[in-house]
């Protein structure tokens, strides 16, 4: 139980099976009296916007920076008003956007303009609730990636409403946990950035270095490496890796996906919004391939296979040519340094777009250790950075259940399980600079979080 937090005294049946009980005194009110579609167009000059999951509906020039942006039929795009709602496409996955800025958005998305008792902002946090999301496998038409969400139905069905200075309570309340939580996760990632910083620079010296401290160097003639050990050699990438292209017929394979953090793994175990109904005709690799997703190569996404798998075919295979360590070549070419010269090389006319091609990536001149020095690179990598993936690890544990936290604590508030109207009212005023756009807000100094004030 939260301290200060009490369940109400007096609860109903609310009439929705998906809901169960809420407070007494609340009223159960249809969709379409709350809200009202707004399907206004013919505003080709207001700013595009996109619907996001983590930061509601913003510009899509503050929010997509690496995306191509069609020009034609501006004029058939919906427009949008501050604080209007959006069901998008991924609305039944992660609830329903509100609006930070005016602006136009595709026609395939409903778009809701809050109404009397729904126009205080509760709605944004109930929105975002777990309940709610999973009602919304009520109204979900269609199969696989064509579902979407029918306001038609939805518009139809009921939702709480508590009353208007009860819904001010809960806004304000969950602001304020909402900024103190927020304070401690960017605390907790800047942490891991720092942790992170550190573990690249162990693996940077150990990778154009070697592990012999007092081996004499030399200059290894290549802008982004520096000296290197005398006895180390240089040789294209070519002579070290040979590209494989080998499709599969049916798809049936392990389909893998490429992660900056995770490598290359089953794709289940990587959020994404894209998911083929066929992988037929994707590429194959094989364990111990270096594989490279060539539109983010520069941004260090290579990774060794684990297992065998069918890949995008916009990544890239390479299998070794000789005795080479696999596993150093992955973190000589994740390494910050050797990310520069990959961005050099890499080509394209759009940040997003910009694609390694095989022949480019083959031209990279790569420092060669003896093999029995990359084996023993790896290794002394891998001791010396083992404490700080430890720390990374605990650290992003505390950041999931924080956010774990954060989603019980909404739901039990916007749901009716918890009271906050005492406390609310014993809470500091919002300042007066505090902005409604989450791009923007908490972007000062670092907040230290105080649960006892709350918890």
């Amino acid at each position: 139980m939260i301290e200060g937090l009490k369940p109400y005294t007096e609860y109903k049946d609310s009439g929705l099976p998906w809901l169960g009980r809420c407070p007494a005194h609340w009223k159960v009110r249809r969709t379409k009296i709350l809200f009202h579609e707004r399907v206004q167009k013919g505003f080709p000059n207001e700013p595009l916007l996109a619907a996001t999951q983590t930061k509601g509906v913003v510009r899509k020039e503050d929010y997509e920076t690496r995306t191509v942006t069609a020009q034609k039929d501006l004029h058939l795009l919906k427009l949008v008003e501050v604080g209007d709602y959006v069901i998008s496409l991924r609305s039944f996955q992660g609830g329903i956007e509100v609006a930070h800025h005016r602006g136009i958005i595709s026609p395939a998305y409903t778009v809701l303009e809050p109404r009397g008792d729904a126009t205080s902002g509760y709605y944004t946090k109930f929105f975002k609730s777990r309940q709610f999301i999973a009602s919304l496998s009520l109204f979900v038409t269609g199969i696989r990636e064509g579902q979407n969400v029918d306001y038609e139905r939805m518009s139809r069905a009921e939702m709480p409403c508590p009353p208007p200075d009860e819904q001010a309570a809960i806004v304000r309340f969950l602001d304020y946990a909402d900024s103190k939580i927020d304070g401690f996760i960017r605390a907790k990632k800047k942490l891991i950035g720092l942790l992170n910083e550190k573990k690249q620079a162990i693996i940077h010296r150990a990778v154009t270095r070697g592990v012999h401290h007092n081996a004499p160097l030399k200059p290894s003639g290549i802008p982004w490496l520096g000296d290197i050990p005398m006895h180390w050699e240089i040789r294209r990438a070519k002579y070290l890796f040979r590209e494989a292209d080998q499709r599969s017929s049916e798809g049936k394979e392990t389909h893998l996906a490429m992660s900056q953090k995770l490598g290359l793994v089953p794709s289940d175990q990587v959020q994404s919004t894209l998911r083929s109904e066929s992988y037929a005709g994707g590429k194959l690799c094989k364990a111990g391939d270096l594989v490279l997703n060539r539109l983010k190569a520069h941004l260090g996404v290579f990774a060794v296979a684990k297992q065998s798998g069918v890949i995008s075919p916009d990544y890239s295979v390479f299998r070794k040519r000789g005795n080479i360590d696999m596993d150093y070549f992955e973190q000589l070419l994740r390494s910050s340094a050797c990310r520069r010269e990959l961005r050099i090389r890499a080509k394209g006319i759009v940040e997003g777009f910009w694609r390694l091609y095989t022949d480019d990536f083959y031209d990279i001149r790569l420092p060669v250790p003896p093999i029995i020095e990359q084996t023993k690179i790896m290794e002394a990598v891998a001791e010396q950075t083992a404490d700080l993936n430890t720390a990374i690890a605990r650290v992003e544990r505390e950041i999931a259940l924080m956010q774990e936290y954060r989603a019980r604590l909404r739901t039990d508030i916007v749901t009716g399980m918890l009271d906050v109207r005492e406390v609310a009212a014993q809470l500091p005023a919002r300042p007066a600079h505090h902005s409604a756009d989450p791009v923007l807000d908490n972007a000062g100094e670092e907040l230290d979080l105080e649960l006892e004030e709350i918890i």
